[in-house]
């Protein structure tokens, strides 16, 4: 798959749309989390998704957490389609992406604690406890560049 790798303002209304679409699918229809997920934090992010049929199938946001751009935040990390690989997918060439287009120090997220073992085959290390965020369990993860 070939990876789709945007700024806000070079997403065209269907892109945007069908992102939008899939984030709610995932979010809020499967794992029934309430939260206001359209924010100002998607302005100033690089959408990084598959696309097939017309529809976003895996998708991640990332995005500068200091002033200084050092550190990089991924966040709404998602795929349509569990268990065919479309995640480990979307993580390399994504971060081959940010890596390339950001040129940042330190790659940082919350990741959900089931992800955990996922996160860590690209390199990410748990460095912190566990916490609740929107009521599921989490853990700041980390990756040096």
């Amino acid at each position: 798959m070939n990876l789709i790798s945007k700024k806000f303002n070079e997403l065209s209304t269907t892109e945007i749309y069908e992102i939008l679409k899939a984030r709610s699918e995932i979010f809020v229809m499967e794992q029934n989390i309430h939260y206001q997920d359209i924010d100002d934090i998607d302005y100033n992010s690089l959408h990084c998704f598959f696309m097939k049929d017309n529809k976003v199938i895996a998708y991640l946001r990332a995005f500068y957490q200091d002033v200084h751009k050092d550190i990089v935040k991924i966040g709404r990390v998602l795929t349509l389609k569990h268990g065919k690989g479309v995640g480990k997918e979307l993580m390399e060439q994504s971060l081959q992406s940010i890596k390339e287009k950001m040129n940042c120090k330190k790659i940082c997220m919350d990741a959900q604690k089931h992800a955990v073992g996922f996160y860590g085959k690209f390199g990410f290390k748990a460095v912190s406890n566990d916490f609740l965020e929107e009521g599921i369990v989490h853990v700041v993860m980390e990756l040096e560049i």
